[in-house]
């Protein structure tokens, strides 16, 4: 029999159009494991063509530890017919004509040609699937570590909002000279440390407040050059490859050099005998083929930024968990393992995609892919300083923390305004019920037991149309937000705010008439 030739028994014809248009794999062997049918499926799966398998033992599709003990098993087959595989499906492991092992389904019948038995294997390969499979619970996982960063953060925001300001009270009503003023600039530097590491939960959790705009990666990573440069050191050379004409991106432009300055900070630290970053762009345009193995991406036209470095890159064990929080490959003290997590927080939230590709000693790139915008880029401006005074309206202040609270009325009333204050919503519109005069703003928390900051805004701006809020919060969720964008006319402080950030927005709110 030729090679891939059917035994002249069979509907040739038929079945051969069957074998021919299978998208899996069917291999037919008979009683001593020969092959005698490899159809065109089974080479695209296998990498072999026909010729060189059929007449040879199918143990050769076979990875060792299986094939030791195939012949064995077709013999207890045929003697006691005790069968682990006949008739139904399981996954097992292949072996490709270069030796790679993939993981495939089979499926193996038995049928009588004459006085002979044959056996059909059909073979179905499961390395997308096994990889998207991979890629949800990793989704998954991740999304659950993002929840729970968020909700750490808006706890631990709350007592970073009472520490920074009680701190800035406190430092107001000592002289200068005083020695308590040092200690007390330290523990409101540590504060404000630990704020910008609630910072990068939030920014892994997808949970920050953004003002996006149409951004040229190719500026933004001109500006930054020469801090780059400072920052890596002169045992590293720098190269940038801008594209000519880029596309300009939908982003905010501080979490965009955020993200660049974490990436090329992580390339310096692993290169510490010196090395080659590379900074590159790119427009690109991402088709279903590769949205097929990448399923969170919608096919379409992209902006690339690209960081690769020449160090001393790592193992695929480790990049499965590169991007979670608290994760790091660096020693002790060397790092919050935050960098990588707030990457892919910012990159997600301005909805991109983040690639890694890494090899030991081979290097580390990652690539970021940023939908293109439409529009044209203003000229940026830097906005001019917002003069810090109090005033004697009247402020309602809800806020369920009661430690956030008190401060908060002490630094309002230390302004000179007029405070009423209730732990929760319900408790304040019973205070806006009682008092008779005007309420000129409402500053309320967002997340709260019971009824929450939009909720109980909505409600008093009924009964008292001229009312302004300012909203202020650790922690975003969607009550105020979309996809992190502030709703059009909404006004926000994120915690931990200081009394200085607190009257500036104050002001800024009322004085708008």
């Amino acid at each position: 029999m030729k090679s891939g030739e059917l035994p002249g028994s069979w509907s040739e014809e038929y079945l051969r159009s069957i074998l021919e248009t299978a998208v899996d794999g069917i291999i037919v062997i008979d009683e001593k494991g020969t092959v005698e049918v490899f159809n065109p499926a089974s080479e695209r799966i296998f990498g072999y063509v026909a010729s060189e398998v059929v007449g040879q033992n199918v143990k050769m599709l076979m990875p060792s530890e299986y094939s030791e003990h195939h012949d064995e098993y077709i013999r207890n087959y045929l003697n006691t017919g005790n069968a682990k595989i006949i008739g139904i499906g399981r996954e097992v492991t292949g072996k490709r004509k270069d030796g790679t092992l993939f993981p495939m389904d089979l499926a193996v019948s038995e049928m009588r040609v004459g006085a002979e038995r044959r056996f059909t294997g059909l073979v179905r390969e499961l390395t997308e699937r096994k990889n998207l499979e991979e890629r949800l619970l990793q989704s998954q996982k991740m999304d659950s570590i993002g929840r729970l960063a968020g909700g750490v953060a808006h706890d631990f925001n709350n007592l970073l909002t009472a520490i920074i300001g009680y701190c800035e009270l406190a430092t107001l009503k000592l002289d200068p000279s005083d020695p308590l003023v040092d200690d007390l600039f330290q523990v409101h530097r540590a504060a404000e440390r630990a704020a910008g590491l609630t910072g990068q939960l939030l920014a892994f959790a997808r949970k920050q407040i953004v003002s996006p705009q149409l951004l040229n990666l190719n500026t933004m990573t001109l500006n930054l050059e020469k801090m780059l440069r400072r920052l890596i050191g002169e045992h590293i050379e720098l190269v940038t490859v801008p594209t000519r004409e880029l596309w300009p991106v939908l982003a905010d432009p501080s979490q965009m050099e955020q993200v660049l300055v974490n990436l090329c900070v992580n390339a310096r630290d692993a290169m510490p005998e010196g090395g080659r970053i590379t900074i590159e762009t790119a427009n690109v345009i991402l088709d279903e083929e590769y949205a097929k193995s990448n399923p969170e991406v919608i096919p379409g036209e992209y902006v690339l930024l690209s960081v690769s470095d020449t160090g001393a890159g790592m193992e695929e064990s480790l990049q499965r968990h590169i991007f979670e929080p608290f994760f790091t490959t660096k020693s002790d003290g060397k790092g919050t393992g935050l960098g990588l997590a707030t990457c892919y927080g910012i990159v997600k939230q301005a909805g991109g995609h983040i690639w890694l590709y890494s090899e030991p000693n081979r290097g580390t790139i990652f690539k970021m892919y940023f939908p293109r915008a439409i529009g044209e880029l203003a000229a940026s401006d830097s906005p001019e300083a917002i003069p810090i005074r109090g005033g004697a309206e009247t402020i309602l202040l809800v806020e369920d923390e009661r430690i956030v609270r008190e401060f908060a009325v002490q630094a309002l009333k230390g302004l000179g305004y007029h405070v009423l204050f209730a732990p929760n919503g319900t408790e304040a519109m019973r205070v806006a019920h009682d008092h008779g005069g005007p309420i000129h703003l409402l500053l309320t928390d967002v997340v709260m037991p019971q009824m929450s900051g939009k909720i109980l805004a909505e409600r008093l701006s009924r009964v008292r149309p001229e009312l302004k809020v300012l909203y202020v919060s650790g922690y975003t969720e969607n009550t105020i937000v979309h996809h992190g964008v502030l709703d059009e006319g909404i006004h926000f402080l994120p915690k931990p705010y200081s009394p200085r950030n607190l009257a500036a927005k104050i002001r800024e709110i009322l004085d708008r008439g």
